[in-house]
């Protein structure tokens, strides 16, 4: 029997999704309709902190088509975490659970106090501005200095500090001071929204078994499953998540958003489904954003360039519910700090509940914030030592070698002065550096340049997990079988090419891929980035297995024709 040799490899094949997309047959979680489904619409505050001290829902209930309207003293008195992070036992490593389906307590605008549940979306919007509340406003707080004041109006029960935490590496500030040069910088980052196309959008029905079916626009099915279990206090094994195409998310989706709440409103219909969607002006408002961050950072670099150290001082601007909270602030100091690790390094921080809308996980995970402080006392620095930007980089780049001054990882691949150099090359630096400087006029060009650094990891905190199952079939292709989500990482074409090369032959012809609607495949990494490399990873794991058990099987059926498995060159199928 001849080996089958592995050709996707080097293929260069069409996307599985491509002609989905392109022709609109693709559909996402609003393109979902189902007979009797009704639509569900938010009550929300007008004011940013206070409590609702009465509410009056008679002419809401009745209009006609309205089903059901709920407040804060119809859902489970039951706090829970929204974050995307894999479940732990250990308490002190748990997201802070502060979340309500609904609250009496507002503490931001756009807080969610009632919802209403109607026929038709129309009728569940108007019946929802049909709903008076009478309202008993607090102070509003919306930066973390405000929010630390002695005399500032708790957020939550036990203060607006949500966690701080320092990392050092030594005596940084003796090795700032002994340096040649000093700078000083004073940073802020806004709030920014991530604005994805498709809006935050969940369903929900009952099966007839009473388990509860969700259909989300979401980054993280397997933990949706888990939060969802916790905010209903039902089991995890009644929930089932399906997630279908997700049209942007950009970490916004990487928290559990409205899925708790329409899992709610089912069960408490009689298991008709209940569609939550969220306008854009909603999403604004009561999904997450980046963390605003201010920075009070000091550098000290040698005459020749060389960084000596420097320390970063972080609040983060979590706004009125902890989400990402801290962990935001803490990987994007540890993140940093592989950007140039020859030097002493210190960094503390601190997260703060305001009353702004709440802030979570996006794009780079906090290295945004705290790079562009860094990056900008690096420029600062060689315009006062007369360095070029470029070069000042270049002594202190990370390389091959080095290690990460926090925790001592080693940095085993590391291409950063390569890419300094070519970059410097083809943009033509000095040449368009010369032609900005002496310029007149009111209207300016400048060029500049700056470095980031990231790591896709949990650990220590967590660890990567990830899990695929490969269905063999008689013709010899391979069902795919993933939690992963595969949003705008191509995880579904990966894993199909990954499972065609391990198995022999195109991933195209050779695999069908099956979505995270099976709930047992649970994936969890919390960068996006590193998903299609933890799934792929386990789909080679899962044709190696197959792949053993063809030359196993194939042994006993041609004993006298199979070579032993030791000789790779003679075995019947082999990895690509």
């Amino acid at each position: 029997m001849e080996a089958r040799e592995a050709t996707a490899t080097g293929e260069s094949c069409m996307r599985v999704d491509a002609i989905a997309k392109v022709t609109g047959r693709a559909r996402y979680t609003d393109d979902y309709v189902m007979a009797g489904m009704c639509y569900a619409k938010y009550v929300r505050s007008p004011i940013a902190h206070g409590y609702a001290v009465s509410i009056n829902d008679e002419q809401a209930r009745s209009l006609p088509g309205v089903l059901a309207i709920f407040t804060w003293e119809d859902v489970p008195d039951i706090p829970f975490a929204t974050a995307g992070h894999a479940w732990t036992l250990d308490e002190n490593k748990r997201d802070t659970a502060d979340r309500a389906l609904l609250t009496r307590h507002v503490r931001h605008h756009g807080d969610a106090v009632a919802i209403v549940v109607a026929r038709d979306e129309l009728t569940a919007e108007k019946a929802a501005q049909l709903v008076s509340i009478e309202w008993q406003e607090l102070p509003v707080i919306t930066t973390p200095e405000a929010a630390l004041a002695e005399d500032a109006a708790p957020i939550h029960n036990g203060g607006n500090l949500l966690k701080q935490s320092t990392m050092s590496t030594g005596n940084v500030q003796q090795t700032i001071d002994a340096a040649d040069y000093q700078v000083q910088g004073h940073y802020q980052t806004p709030v920014i929204q991530h604005c994805h196309m498709e809006s935050v959008t969940s369903l929900a029905w009952m099966e007839d078994d009473s388990r509860i079916t969700i259909v989300s626009s979401t980054q993280i099915p397997h933990i949706v499953r888990r939060v969802v279990g916790q905010a209903l206090d039902i089991p995890w094994s009644c929930v089932r998540v399906i997630k279908p195409f997700v049209g942007g998310g950009f970490g916004n989706k990487q928290d559990v958003l409205e899925e708790p709440m329409a899992a709610f409103l089912t069960s408490k219909l009689g298991g008709i489904p209940v569609k939550v969607s969220l306008s854009r002006e909603e999403c604004f408002l009561a999904t997450r954003t980046r963390h605003a961050f201010t920075i009070d950072g000091q550098m000290g670099v040698n005459r020749d360039g060389t960084l000596k150290g420097y320390s970063l001082d972080v609040l983060s601007n979590t706004g009125a519910y902890a989400s990402h909270g801290h962990s935001i602030a803490s990987a994007g100091g540890n993140k940093v700090a592989y950007l140039y690790p020859r030097c002493a390094y210190a960094y503390s921080s601190k997260t703060c509940y305001t009353n702004l809308p709440s802030a979570g996980a996006m794009r780079g995970y906090g290295a945004p914030q705290v790079v562009f402080a860094v990056e900008s006392m690096l420029d600062d620095a060689a315009t006062a030592l007369g360095i070029d930007p470029v070069e000042i980089r270049l002594r202190n780049a990370a390389r091959e070698g080095d290690a990460n001054p926090l925790t001592g990882k080693r940095i085993y691949s590391a291409g950063l002065p390569e890419c300094l150099e070519k970059g410097r090359k083809i943009f033509e630096w000095e040449k368009r550096r010369a032609e900005c400087q002496n310029q007149q006029g009111n209207l300016r060009r400048g060029v500049g340049v700056a470095c980031f650094s990231y790591t896709s990891n949990t650990w220590p905190v967590g660890v990567e997990i990830a899990g695929a199952r490969l269905l063999m079939n008689q013709d010899g292709t391979i069902n795919v079988q993933s939690g992963a989500t595969g949003n705008r990482s191509g995880c579904r074409h990966r894993l199909l090419a990954n499972g065609g090369r391990n198995r022999g032959g195109s991933g195209q012809r050779r695999s069908r891929y099956f979505n995270s609607r099976y709930r047992r495949y649970a994936v969890r990494s919390r960068r996006i980035c590193l998903t299609p490399e933890l799934c792929c990873r386990a789909c080679a794991a899962q044709c190696g297995t197959i792949i053993k058990r063809e030359n196993h099987r194939s042994r006993r059926s041609h004993a006298t024709s199979v070579s032993d498995e030791s000789d790779p060159d003679k075995r019947p199928y082999r990895a690509g």
